[in-house]
């Protein structure tokens, strides 16, 4: 019979919200990637605009900072989040290991653990040795509660570094895109520069559920940072490209 507590959904916890993927990799790699991108070849052409070069080397500079600065993330990514993933494959062998060796010892723990959370002693041991009937369950639940990851939910390096990848690129073009139409102001570049900083904080903003505005101020607020200091730098050299 059904519990009348229960409303009659198929699944009754589908109704009430749904989670977004925070173990797959992408987004963070996308951001970082897209704020990097922006970032660095906003101020790489304040430095090299403040020193006074062409339009042809701002534009060469700015492609060599998109073409270096994409890979450079890809590859970073994708080996920190391999890293990353070794590291937590070591640790769930580690405790694969202290399961074979001692189970007893190991299904206290977990008891242990359960009653830190609220259950009491007699539910927190039932509930360890339901878990430690299956050993891949068992090894599962303790590298999640010790370690705080899911050792089935690791984040794909592929995915991190193919998003860097893209969104650094994209990211790094749109300060560019002034000069590539033939523009030469620099101070064009850098307002098309800031607007793509607006709109790239805004943007991650909503997946966090944040103000939009108070996202897009912060995210213009750091690259004038990095802008203000390359300016400066080219400034002060003065170097004219001929």
């Amino acid at each position: 019979m059904p519990d009348p507590l229960i409303p009659p959904f198929r699944n009754p916890h589908d109704y009430d919200h749904r989670h977004s993927d925070v173990s797959g990799g992408w987004l963070r790699a996308a951001v970082f990637g897209a704020m990097d991108g922006l970032v660095t070849n906003i101020a790489l052409i304040a430095g090299i605009g403040a020193a006074g070069a062409p339009l042809g080397t701002i534009i060469l500079t700015g492609l060599a900072g998109l073409v270096a600065g994409a890979f450079s993330m890809a590859l970073g990514e994708y080996t920190s989040v391999t890293t990353q993933n070794e590291q937590v494959d070591k640790e769930a062998a580690v405790e694969r290991k202290a399961l074979d060796r001692n189970p007893e010892g190991e299904m206290y723990e977990l008891s242990g653990m359960f009653q830190e959370m609220g259950m009491s002693a007699a539910t927190a041991h039932q509930a360890a040795a339901e878990v430690h009937d299956n050993p891949d369950r068992a090894l599962r639940v303790h590298v999640t509660q010790e370690l705080g990851v899911d050792p089935d939910a690791k984040p794909s390096p592929w995915i991190a570094a193919v998003s860097s990848f893209v969104m650094f690129s994209i990211g790094a073009v749109i300060p560019l895109l002034s000069f590539l139409f033939g523009f030469g102001q620099l101070w064009l570049g850098l307002a098309i520069g800031g607007v793509g900083l607006l709109v790239a904080g805004a943007f991650a903003a909503y997946f966090t559920g944040k103000a939009w505005w108070r996202g897009a101020l912060r995210q213009l607020l750091f690259g004038a940072i990095a802008v203000a200091a390359t300016y400066l730098v080219g400034h002060l050299l003065g170097v004219q490209a001929g």
